[in-house]
């Protein structure tokens, strides 16, 4: 698999801007069929950082509600992603 499939998106969320400002952390989406060593070879590849632990979450989907009918919302894997000391990454260096 490619570098740039595994890793999709960041996740701005509350919960993981407050782990980037505490401690060395970044939260991001990655591909459901990724494992550990994969996350942590592509993110030291494609943003030049030494990647000190990785731990993933599995985002289960879900049933909702939307008016008279049920719909799933779809499956997921999140990535946090702690960077070794004195490293520092900036993913919202426009805003």
């Amino acid at each position: 698999m490619d570098i740039y499939n595994i890793i999709k998106k960041p996740v701005f969320t509350e919960k993981a801007m407050n782990l980037k400002e505490h401690t060395n952390k970044v939260v991001v989406e990655v591909h459901p069929s990724v494992n550990k060593t994969q996350i942590k070879k592509a993110f030291e590849e494609i943003f030049k950082v030494k990647v000190e632990t990785v731990a993933v979450i599995n985002v289960k989907s879900r049933v909702k509600r939307v008016g008279l009918h049920f719909t799933k919302t779809s499956r997921a894997k999140k990535a946090i992603i702690t960077l070794k000391a004195g490293e520092k990454l900036d993913l919202i260096e426009g805003v």
